[in-house]
């Protein structure tokens, strides 16, 4: 091809109009060179010095997406049910929290108990490993002392000084899947005990030290 048409076949694509007379032998200058095999090259421009470069732009590509976090619960003994987010931008949501708390109470008195959020946690990450599509049965949430010391004297397998009565603990079992494969992923998890009941058909979790036993 013709240095001139090559030329002209440039500024068409670039959809350049008429350039000046001294632009217009830049460019020839330029196209000869290729044309010859000798590609110029870029003047090196050098690196700012450290602790001078640009900060990078943050895209929002760059930011991990968080999803919010969702518990599903029933309390077998009243049949309240509860399905929250109660977790959403970096933090508990208060409101789902306080309400937690009223349907995981001491159904036997009525007594409401702080539980601890990171049992939500625990149930979470169960459902999301099980893939779980019911709510999780809960047979004890809070216990009260007096409700404690009652069920001690019942049985030898209920601790004198339960993480129940902290709102550390709960008992739970799920209607879809098998209590072996509860009590599998709970162990996994290591963010706690783990007890398992196989007669009693629960396993127990809660956000104490971490270890596992079993009962009847």
């Amino acid at each position: 091809m013709h240095r001139r048409k090559l030329l002209q076949w440039g500024l068409g694509a670039l959809g350049t109009s008429v350039l000046p007379f001294a632009a217009a032998r830049a460019d020839d200058d330029i196209i000869g060179a290729i044309l010859e095999g000798k590609v110029p090259t870029a003047p090196v421009v050098p690196a700012p010095p450290v602790g001078l470069r640009p900060t990078p732009v943050e895209t929002f590509a760059s930011k991990p997406l968080v999803e919010p976090r969702w518990v599903k619960l029933r309390n077998i003994h009243t049949d309240e049910k509860l399905e929250a987010v109660y977790w959403e931008n970096g933090a508990y949501v208060p409101d789902a929290v306080t309400a937690l708390n009223h349907v995981l109470r001491d159904y036997r008195n009525d007594e409401v108990h702080p539980i601890n959020p990171g049992l939500y946690d625990i149930l979470g990450k169960i459902a999301e490993k099980t893939q779980t599509k019911a709510h999780f049965q809960v047979i004890s949430g809070y216990r009260s002392p007096a409700t404690n010391k009652l069920l001690t004297e019942r049985s030898g397998e209920v601790a004198k000084h339960s993480l129940h009565m902290e709102g550390k603990a709960m008992d739970i079992f799920l209607e879809d899947v098998a209590l072996e494969e509860i009590r599998a992923e709970a162990l996994g998890l290591e963010l706690g005990g783990v007890g398992y009941y196989p007669k009693s058909k629960f396993v127990h979790v809660d956000v104490g030290p971490v270890r596992k036993w079993s009962g009847t």
